[in-house]
């Protein structure tokens, strides 16, 4: 047998030896699917748009989102939750998911065992409104008015467990005020009986009424962020104004399915923190009052943590449970 052809078949045969390794597919090769638990056009369903579009030009692959809305976030939530774990199925979460355990007495998935943090990818925060015909010019004079008249003021909210209904629920607790609450379908309905006087306050957000404070429709007494903001930079914040230790946030985090391989995490996480650098996610901070952020995993691990254990005793001490 001639030494070339003997070389070939001893080196064929070790080979067959060897265990078989599948070659793992270089991450991503197909497209990638954001789950928002919102319907399109909201906050959420904007800033994971952006995020799509900016993602997309990293990852070299396209970016799509996905509507899944329903049950306060569940639907889309648990979508994700049961969904294979290979980075091609994302979630968008939000201030939604760090208090629906507190708000539901059963959830079909466990946030923190089903789901594993990327990325915290921004902060946002809710302004206080009145009507400008209000003799409430600042947080003291409604503190004011809420101890003269107990019954007197309401405030509007967008949903049961919504960013605009605890941050109300919080002011009552750290104020030590009464305003009643009064449910609308949306921010929209809401604002329109603010302007009419139905209602007299509303904690709500940056999107949905900055244009009518800058046509002097609505007036802004505070923001409900720790700092004050950069899109409302002579605004104070509640605590400052006189509610010491007042903070209430929104925010933006993407998740993966729980067991999802590091290095997939590792590589979504970078992807999100070029695509926040973007001109559109400048531009974006200003319409929607946003601070971006693009944290580590854990640090979003830390952060849901810490806003689930917060909004838990607001939602426990006002016995607040979804209808």
């Amino acid at each position: 047998m001639p030494l070339r052809l003997l070389a070939s078949l001893l080196l064929a045969l070790a080979a067959s030896l060897l265990p078989h390794t599948p070659v793992r597919a270089t991450y991503p090769d197909h497209i990638v699917k954001i789950v928002v638990p919102f319907a399109p056009g909201g906050g959420t369903d904007v800033v994971a748009r952006t995020l799509a579009q900016e993602m997309q030009k990293d990852l070299g692959v396209t970016v799509i989102i996905e509507n899944k809305p329903g049950a306060g976030t569940i639907i889309g939530t648990q979508s994700v939750a049961a969904s294979p774990p290979d980075g091609y199925t994302l979630l968008m979460a939000t201030f939604a998911n760090a208090v629906n355990p507190s708000l539901y007495r059963k959830l079909p998935y466990d946030a923190h065992k089903d789901l594993a943090p990327v990325a915290l990818v921004a902060r946002s925060f809710n302004v206080v409104v009145v009507n400008p015909s209000s003799p409430i010019k600042s947080i003291a004079d409604l503190i004011a008015a809420a101890k003269a008249d107990p019954e007197k003021l309401s405030y509007g909210t967008y949903g049961t467990g919504t960013s605009a209904h605890l941050a109300g629920e919080l002011f009552k607790h750290l104020a030590g005020v009464n305003l009643t609450t009064v449910p609308y379908k949306g921010a929209a309905p809401a604002i329109t009986d603010l302007l009419g006087g139905q209602i007299q306050v509303m904690f709500t957000t940056v999107a949905s009424c900055a244009s009518l404070v800058e046509a002097g429709q609505l007036r802004a007494i505070g923001v409900t962020s720790a700092e004050r903001s950069a899109s409302f930079p002579k605004l104070p914040t509640v605590s400052e104004a006189g509610v010491p230790g007042y903070a209430a946030e929104s925010w933006y985090g993407l998740y993966a399915p729980a067991n999802t391989p590091p290095e997939i995490i590792d590589r979504l996480n970078k992807s999100a923190a070029r695509a926040v650098q973007a001109e559109a996610f400048k531009k974006l901070s200003v319409n929607e009052g946003l601070v971006m952020v693009a944290q580590s995993p854990a640090e979003l691990d830390r952060y849901f943590a810490g806003e689930e254990a917060r909004w838990r005793k607001v939602i426990e001490d006002a016995g607040i449970r979804a209808e």
